[in-house]
């Protein structure tokens, strides 16, 4: 137990990690317990404190004008609320069995071991880099962090994407890019093509949240933008025939969709710089490559430390958040795996929605009060340009990797009455189980007021209903918002009827 400067006893609370769960926890447990009964210190071996890394594809792209406007609160905020906050201080060992870590501040290669009464590990998850020639040169970029996103920002200054457009036009792009662009099929060009000189080329590698939104950002930037995906179609959280359907609507944008391909190497001209995106059939030119692959849990420290990982990587914890067979610590965030309430099975997802919840629960019980994270259904909104994407549950692959069996359906609708003007089309596909009925997943593609529809099925995921008990859902209605039967509705009428036939 540590000493106060006072001489009276209070616990020490350390955090590694200053992002979503980690400050998290550090301010909620500070809400229920003050200074004198709780030290809290916290390490982030960055710049910066809570702040929202799922916006910064959008400040990139020029629909957020301010890094500033990402960061919920300031690593001032926090020390001002009794947090001693550390930045540029990166832990890089846990002693478990002393109950300690040491830590080394970045600048100056100082290192320094602090004690712990109990701690919080959030330290979040790591880009995949491939390991290729040419993945660590310049113009080469992640976009995990707000240092990320402004090293990207730096480049595209530099390189500049289309000069025809000023700034302030940059969020007509989207809309006005299918005109501007002829779509076609994905194409491989010649890297001294004449017709793109006054253009700025991006190369993104991989297709999944952060590859479609990173796209929609450099559309925005003036840039042509080529997507090189190893999957068959883009999205991979979907199934691929809802794939299909991004797929068709990028190209519709103007992005150059390149499927079943995979980077064999990124290339360099004479001054080091990237200047092209090879894979074994073909070059794709580029003054700026975004990596786009996806995380994967950051528990090197919870390794070496010998910590319980799961299949996936990340840390296992009870339903408190407490890393399993060790009664103080804590793990949240990124680095954990987290139950699916549909199929039983572990799993890791990387959002800021998890993570701050996880935060609250962890500060919570350290601060001596009770809560519990039951579990996820898997649910996931994202955009390129006006497309909508979202999912939740369970793809036709998970089903079946769990044992499930299951019918599914897909059906075409409208966002609003089709008699009301701006009616947009969607698809929504559903799943259920054979013989029970119960939902197990669904997935929507369409436009404006098409995504967040994703929400209902999301809580009849929750609350185990069956697509038949979803029929009866008493949901809003007026022509400018949905048809007299909603769309998620539709699907389930049609899933019913293919339970009821299977049964």
């Amino acid at each position: 137990m540590n000493m106060s400067a006072a001489g009276s006893a209070r616990e020490r609370l350390v955090v590694i990690g200053g992002d979503a769960a980690g400050m998290s926890a550090a301010s909620q447990a500070r809400r229920l317990k003050g200074p004198d009964e709780l030290e809290i210190v916290a390490f982030e071996r960055g710049h910066f404190t809570s702040y929202s890394a799922c916006g910064i594809p959008y400040w990139v792209g020029g629909d957020v004008p301010d890094r500033d406007q990402l960061i919920a609160r300031t690593p001032e905020e926090h020390r001002a609320r009794g947090i001693d906050l550390r930045l540029r201080t990166e832990v890089t060992e846990i002693d478990v069995d002393r109950q300690r870590l040491r830590a080394r501040d970045v600048d100056s290669g100082a290192e320094s071991w602090t004690s712990y009464d109990k701690l919080v590990i959030a330290t979040g998850a790591r880009p995949i880099r491939p390991d290729m020639p040419g993945a660590d040169a310049p113009g080469v970029h992640g976009v995990q962090t707000l240092d990320d996103g402004q090293a990207l920002i730096d480049t595209l200054a530099r390189t500049r994407g289309c000069i025809d457009h000023a700034p302030t036009e940059r969020q007509s792009l989207c809309r006005d890019h299918d005109r501007a662009q002829p779509s076609g099929p994905p194409r491989a060009r010649g890297l001294d093509t004449g017709a793109l000189l006054r253009r700025g080329r991006a190369v993104v590698v991989g297709a999944g949240y952060i590859g479609v939104e990173m796209a929609e950002a450099l559309i925005n930037r003036g840039y042509e933008v080529t997507v090189v995906n190893r999957g068959s179609e883009p999205m991979s959280t979907l199934d691929p025939d809802m794939g299909r359907l991004v797929h068709e609507a990028m190209e519709g944008l103007g992005i150059t969709m390149v499927n079943d391909a995979a980077v064999t190497k990124i290339l360099t001209g004479e001054d080091g710089h990237v200047r092209a995106v090879a894979t074994e059939a073909a070059e794709y030119p580029a003054d700026v490559v975004v990596l786009g692959i996806g995380v994967r849990p950051e528990t090197t420290l919870a390794a070496q430390a010998g910590l319980p990982l799961g299949t996936h990587g990340g840390l296992l914890t009870d339903l408190s958040m407490r890393v399993r067979g060790h009664a103080d610590i804590w793990a949240g965030g990124d680095c954990v795996e987290v139950l699916d309430l549909v199929s039983g099975q572990e799993r890791h997802i990387a959002l800021g929605t998890h993570a701050n919840k996880h935060g609250q629960i962890i500060g919570t019980n350290i601060g001596g009060g009770y809560a519990t994270f039951p579990g996820v259904v898997g649910t996931a909104v994202s955009k390129v340009c006006d497309l909508e994407i979202a999912r939740t549950g369970l793809r036709e692959k998970d089903a079946r990797r769990a044992g499930l069996q299951f019918t599914s359906v897909t059906i075409e609708s409208t966002s609003r009455a089709g008699y009301y003007p701006d009616s947009n089309p969607m698809t929504v596909k559903m799943l259920a189980e054979r013989r029970t009925g119960r939902l197990l997943g669904v997935q929507i593609v369409g436009r404006e007021g098409a995504g967040k529809r994703v929400d209902i099925a999301a809580v009849a995921l929750t609350a185990r209903m069956t697509v038949e008990q979803m029929t009866a859902l008493d949901l809003g209605y007026a022509p400018p918002f949905s048809p007299v039967w909603d769309p998620v509705l539709v699907a389930a009428r049609k899933a019913s009827k293919a339970v009821q036939q299977h049964a």
